[in-house]
């Protein structure tokens, strides 16, 4: 029993020597030792300074550094004459200034708690490069032994009496080399390519907008050893704002000048009965843009100013996002430590802070399921005591599940940063719309001419308005007035009516409407039945000019191969904004949906885009019509998860946190967003500097519509009759539906003639009088009793 006791006292007395000697600092003693070597690392930066300007007068002293009567003239007394003295001199000379460099790193590391493995690393190589920095300036100033101290001097002088002075200098030539590999990556290819990119960035820093920075900040854990790695984009300050209206579209300069005219004809022979003619034609609009040149749609506005981005406020931070250590550090402690609690390990976290949310990206140990971490999403936010979080398992294209925790201080992405952009300014794009930035601080710039309809919901102050104005912000800011007209729609009566000052530039109405915007719902069913003439127009123009889209039309019209005079003009886009759908959908229903959803089917191609904005993303509001032909959407925040799958056909809008944080979709992946600020002040300067510049004469008008409702009181007057009448008559008795639709489908007529013709059948006691979304009464039974009535009228 005693040797057992022994033994065990003895396994006991070893543990607890080796407890002894394995030395671990705590997080308090780091702090203090770093501070310490901080402190140092200032103290021996001035010291070395002011060595050079006094070592002269120090030299006297260095021998009495016990006796407090005598002072020196360094900047920290006899303890920096003396420490400079040895260094510099009898050191290693200037490039002892890297010593002061590695103890601030060293006590950096310490303070922070950051992974000391690679100090050895800075430090080796820190000791080579001071080495061969005293060498050098020993080499090149041997007469100022100060320079390169009194250790380069005679390392210098030893390696002269083997080598001479080209050896040394190819020694010193070849370690420099060693260098630039090692730490540097130094390659041929890489200086050269480094010399190109200096020669482009000076051509450049005349032209180009001040480009976005990226900083990366590492943050380790004491405990779990999962490296933190923040990235946060920082925007530089834009103090001006030029706006190319000069230099010509994309499409105008890549579709038409780069074709010969002979390959053109080579085209038209394939496709055309008489290519004499189609040859003549082309000669033609070649010699009238030799004489004229190409046609300028800009011309009659020739002296319009875009508006200038010092309209725009500068809210919120300048200097961008300000990165929070702290929280970061305790909201990634308290995810990897709720995971843990559900045996969930983590092998690497990251995080990217953008101005609203951050996202931590996770990457589970093997043997993890997606779907258990997804399970945890109430858990996770408990534990972070978030407004709401969001789980994105996993993040599309990448290996990883994301996290989005909301900032406790959010930061107001202003629409000036979004204007000024580089990313929108060389947008190459029809209609370029900047919603805001994303979650890693980035511009988000996309095409409306390619969504091709945008669909927008979020409960009550959500952000939906502030939504509709960024886009129509943008708009006026890249787009001039002869090349994009607006429709609004605004059944509130007051969120669009600051645009009533710009009606004669860039608005679209009724030829018989006073107001360009509407406010009424009558005069809404009137004016998408006459969008729905507009497209139907366009698709005329189109099929006439042998071209499939407006972009063709428009470069063809341009070139002058498209005759005015047969009815050919420049076609702007239009975008077509509804700010309450919901509202008209309550109040007239079928008669609203039915033009919108024939709009979204077709209005693409001839560059007819529509914005439609709802509070109850419902689904006898955005019905399955809707949804179908609007693949690109906006949700801000919903109140449940059944509104997030109706706008979005899934869940996450219900966790936003308002105030313009939304989800984009365009039919694939879901983008979390901070939607651009511009504040109503802001859209009023913006609409006075433009209203304020010579306009049209007028707001640009859309053809005439006359609803059915409107022809009740016509006279029966036989000789004004339609020529196509008695056809019409027969087609209704025929098929017993008293429709103007269904006069324009069976006799290929338009909206017009075809309203004017049921108007003379009302009159004419065939069919009976307007019933709404109804189709009319048919009042004659069969032809016999047609032929009948018409015979009588005739006596």
């Amino acid at each position: 029993m005693a040797k057992k006791r022994t033994k065990s006292k003895s396994k006991k007395t070893t543990t607890t020597a080796k407890r002894k000697l394995s030395f671990k600092p705590s997080k308090q003693n780091k702090i203090i030792f770093g501070s310490l070597l901080i402190v140092l690392s200032i103290a021996l930066f001035f010291s070395f300074m002011s060595f050079y300007f006094t070592w002269q007068e120090d030299q006297s002293m260095l021998s009495q550094f016990a006796d407090r009567n005598v002072e020196a003239s360094n900047l920290l007394n006899k303890f920096g004459a003396n420490v400079s003295h040895f260094f510099m001199y009898r050191g290693f000379g200037l490039a002892s200034f890297v010593f002061p460099f590695l103890l601030a790193i060293t006590g950096l590391y310490l303070f922070l708690g950051l992974d000391g493995k690679r100090l050895i690393y800075k430090w080796i190589w820190g000791l080579v490069g001071v080495i061969w920095g005293s060498i050098a300036l020993g080499f090149f100033a041997a007469d100022y032994p100060l320079l390169g101290g009194l250790i380069g001097y005679e390392m210098n002088d030893f390696l002269q009496d083997y080598t001479g002075k080209i050896g040394v200098f190819l020694i010193l030539i070849f370690v420099l080399m060693v260098i630039l590999v090692r730490l540097f990556n130094f390659t041929p290819e890489g200086f050269a390519n480094f010399f190109k990119r200096q020669k482009q960035k000076i051509k450049s820093d005349f032209k180009e907008e001040p480009t976005v920075h990226t900083k990366d900040t590492p943050i380790e854990d004491e405990e779990d050893g999962l490296l933190l790695t923040t990235e946060d984009t920082v925007p530089e300050k834009v103090d001006t704002y030029t706006h190319k209206k000069d230099i010509p579209p994309l499409d105008e300069a890549g579709l038409d000048v780069n074709i010969p005219e002979d390959e053109e004809s080579d085209i038209a022979l394939k496709v055309e009965e008489t290519p004499v003619e189609e040859e003549e034609t082309d000669a033609k609009a070649a010699k009238l843009v030799e004489d004229f040149g190409e046609f300028d749609p800009k011309l009659e506005l020739g002296n319009y100013k875009f508006p200038t981005l010092d309209l725009l406020e500068a809210h919120g931070a300048s200097g961008g996002i300000t990165i929070n250590q702290e929280e970061l550090e305790e909201n990634k402690n308290r995810i990897v430590s709720t995971l843990k609690n559900y045996k969930i390990g983590i092998a690497q976290i990251k995080a990217t802070i953008g101005p609203t949310v951050t996202l931590y990206e996770i990457v589970p140990e093997a043997g993890i399921r997606i779907s258990k971490i997804k399970n945890l999403e109430d858990d996770i936010a408990l534990s972070l005591a978030a407004l709401g979080i969001r789980i994105i398992a996993p993040i599309p294209g990448k290996g990883t599940v994301g996290i989005e925790v909301p900032n406790k201080n959010a930061t107001i992405v202003s629409m000036r940063s979004v204007i000024a952009s580089n990313k929108f300014q060389k947008a190459e794009m029809e209609l370029p719309i900047a919603f805001g930035k994303t979650i890693s601080n980035e511009t988000f710039v996309v095409d409306l001419a390619k969504m091709p309809h945008l669909l927008m919901a979020g409960a009550t102050g959500q952000g939906k308005s502030v939504g509709l104005n960024a886009v129509i912000t943008s708009l006026l800011y890249k787009k001039h007035p002869a090349e994009v007209k607006f429709i609004f729609v605004d059944p509130k009566k007051v969120e669009l009516t600051l645009y009533n000052k710009i009606e004669r530039h860039f608005l679209a109405k009724l030829p018989d409407s006073d107001e360009a915007i509407i406010t009424d719902n009558t005069k809404v069913i009137n004016t998408l039945n006459s969008l729905c003439i507009e497209m139907d127009n366009r698709y005329e123009l189109l099929k006439t000019a042998m071209v499939r889209n407006i972009k063709e039309y428009n470069v063809k019209f341009k070139a002058r191969k498209l005759n005015p005079n047969e009815g050919h003009k420049f076609l702007p886009y239009i975008v077509l904004v509804i700010d309450e759908f919901a509202d008209l959908i309550m109040t007239a229903g079928k008669e609203v949906e039915t033009p919108i959803a024939r709009l979204a089917q077709l209005a693409r191609a001839i560059g007819i885009h529509l914005i439609i904005a709802t509070q109850r993303p419902s689904v006898n509001v955005i019905t399955g019509i809707i949804k179908a032909n609007f693949p690109a959407r906006i949700a801000f925040r919903v109140t449940s998860k059944i509104d997030s799958r109706t706008i979005l056909d899934a869940q996450g809008a219900d966790q936003l946190i308002g105030r313009g944080d939304m989800l984009y979709t365009q039919g694939n992946d879901v983008t979390r967003l901070q939607c651009a600020f511009v504040d109503t002040p802001e859209v009023a300067k913006i609409t006075d500097y433009i209203g304020s510049q010579r306009a049209y004469p007028e707001a640009h008008l859309l053809p005439e519509y006359v609803g059915e409702e409107s022809g009740t009181s016509l006279d029966n007057d036989i000789e004004d009759r339609d020529a196509m009448f008695r056809e019409a008559a027969e087609v209704i008795v025929t098929a017993q539906q008293g429709s103007a639709s269904l006069i324009q489908r069976k006799l290929k007529l338009g909206y017009n003639r075809a309203g004017r013709i049921i108007d003379q059948l009302e009159a004419a006691g065939i069919v009976g009088p307007f019933e709404g979304s109804k189709a009319r009464q048919v009042l004659v039974p069969d032809m016999y009793a047609l032929d009948q009535l018409l015979e009588n009228e005739a006596k």
